[in-house]
């Protein structure tokens, strides 16, 4: 049994802190609220102290305490190196092609990468209005790469999205190449029972690695298209005491924090 095992650890830590991993101390990263931010934050925590993170309210350098509830946090702006217009965010920084890694999520995705995060059922009536794509869909064309997190469900992950609000790689293959945008588009997926690839021809998402205790069966039972497994699937090392207590530190304080109860807050 590994030292992750040992502990104990959930299928969300476990996608957190596989996601954290992908992330170099070098990369540029344009931060997505939510799993991103905490996945991002666990690099900077530990094995990527030197890793750039910029949040769309035009935050560098930011190194929160806690994680954001929303681009708007203070905590972010409080911690950034500087903090510059949206304008300049996505001109400059995004459009400009100096950010290395775009990290969303998804309401709902397909097997291309395609994020809906607009609306579920038809848009003129729908059965559920989502927040919407604030920058994502200027980050998903914009970032040399995108990496994806989402927990697995037949309604999150399906055949056919509800809208498109990020481009990923459309209908596959070259599609992203003969609309004229040159970036690479998803090359990652992590979800919260396996590690997902971009086939490279066809660029279908396919599952590299399965997270401890995770079977093919499963994945399946979450996915609403048919799964496609590599040839020689690898096993997600569990997390290490070391992730462990960074992201649960984390969440600890951010839980505090939100909760009014900080050391120097009130109730």
């Amino acid at each position: 049994m590994s030292e992750g095992q040992s502990l104990g650890f959930t299928p969300n830590e476990m996608m957190t802190i596989a996601a954290s991993r992908a992330l170099k101390n070098d990369d540029v990263c344009f931060v997505g609220i939510g799993a991103p931010s905490a996945a991002c934050n666990v690099a900077r925590l530990t094995h990527a102290p030197d890793i750039t993170l910029i949040y769309e309210s035009g935050t560098i350098g930011t190194a929160p305490e806690v994680l954001p509830l929303s681009i708007g946090d203070g905590e972010l702006c409080d911690t950034a190196v500087t903090t510059v217009s949206v304008p300049e965010m996505f001109r400059y920084w995004l459009q400009g092609g100096r950010i290395s890694i775009g990290f969303l999520g998804a309401a709902q995705l397909d097997k291309f990468g395609n994020i809906n995060t607009t609306v579920i059922g038809d848009y003129l009536h729908p059965k559920t209005r989502l927040p919407g794509g604030g920058g994502a869909p200027e980050i998903a064309t914009s970032s040399k790469q995108i990496y994806i997190t989402m927990a697995q469900s037949k309604r999150g992950m399906v055949e056919k999205i509800d809208f498109f609000t990020s481009f990923g790689r459309g209908d596959g293959g070259d599609h992203r190449q003969r609309l004229g945008i040159d970036t690479a588009g998803p090359t990652l997926l992590i979800t919260d029972l396996a590690i997902w690839k971009p086939d490279p021809a066809s660029k279908e998402f396919t599952v590299m690695s399965l997270h401890p205790g995770v079977s093919r069966e499963k994945v399946q039972a979450t996915c609403g298209w048919t799964v496609k497994f590599a040839g020689r699937l690898d096993q997600t090392p569990a997390p290490t005491a070391l992730e462990l207590k960074t992201l649960r530190d984390l969440q600890a304080r951010t839980k505090a924090a939100h909760e009014g109860t900080a050391k120097g807050k009130s109730v």
